[in-house]
């Protein structure tokens, strides 16, 4: 994800960003493959789900990726996506929130004291 955004901006394209999850189960991507296409709701059998933020990438990631977005000059919206079907609209969105809240940079330094 830090790359493609990396890419994404070189071309001028990043104006907007979602933050959402995706999980791979490797064994039902090796009977699908990765274009499954059965219901959302068939949790258990499908290649890849959608999961709340900070349930398959970690903070980790999250952090990294929030900094690359910041010192590429992003300061748009993070647009969270609930789409997990293993938990409520507000449980999910409460847990997004939490995640991202306590990673955006909430403060632009103005000059580089420092240097």
């Amino acid at each position: 994800m830090v790359e493609a955004a990396r890419e994404i901006a070189r071309t001028g394209a990043l104006v907007h960003v979602h933050a959402k999850d995706t999980a791979l189960d490797a064994g039902n991507v090796r009977r699908n493959g990765v274009l499954d296409t059965k219901p959302y709701d068939q949790i258990v059998d499908r290649s890849w789900v959608f999961r709340t933020v900070g349930y398959v990438h970690g903070e980790d990631l999250w952090r990294r990726l929030l900094s690359t977005l910041s010192a590429l000059g992003y300061e748009g919206a993070i647009s969270i996506e609930h789409e997990d079907g293993l938990m409520s609209v507000d449980e999910g969105l409460a847990k997004a929130v939490r995640l991202l809240d306590q990673e955006i940079l909430k403060e632009r330094p103005r000059a580089m004291w420092w240097a």
